[in-house]
């Protein structure tokens, strides 16, 4: 049976990664209709949900047993700094490239869906 704290947190994750492709999707519209101030304030906000990603996936890391629950607290953790970096610079472009790697090609997954789907792969 998969351990039910995994799945959890499985879901909260997909939930976060939605509500970041809402914003990305948003502030990209913004972007188009001219709105560089609506566009900033749409990556402040997927930066503000990064940022808090290690703290309110806690309550799901924290019930999953043994290195596993630590190693993954670790990992998102680092999405939290490197957005809460992003939030403290103000850099758009370091908002914009929050979860995705150098060479990222769209239609590529984000590294929060690479991450989703090797939790998925250890159920």
């Amino acid at each position: 049976m998969p351990d039910q704290a995994l799945l959890d947190l499985i879901e909260f994750l997909e939930k976060t990664n939605a509500n970041v492709l809402r914003l990305e999707a948003e502030g990209e519209e913004a972007l188009q209709c001219g709105g560089q101030r609506d566009f900033q304030i749409k990556l402040e906000e997927k930066a503000k949900i990064l940022s808090a990603l290690g703290e309110k996936a806690w309550k799901y890391t924290g019930k999953i047993e043994g290195a596993l629950g630590a190693e993954i607290s670790t990992r998102l953790e680092q999405f939290s700094m490197s957005a809460g970096a992003a939030l403290r610079i103000g850099s758009v472009f370091f908002m914009t490239a929050l979860l995705y790697p150098e060479d990222h090609k769209p239609g590529d997954p984000n590294d929060l869906e690479t991450y989703i789907e090797e939790l998925r792969r250890l159920i």
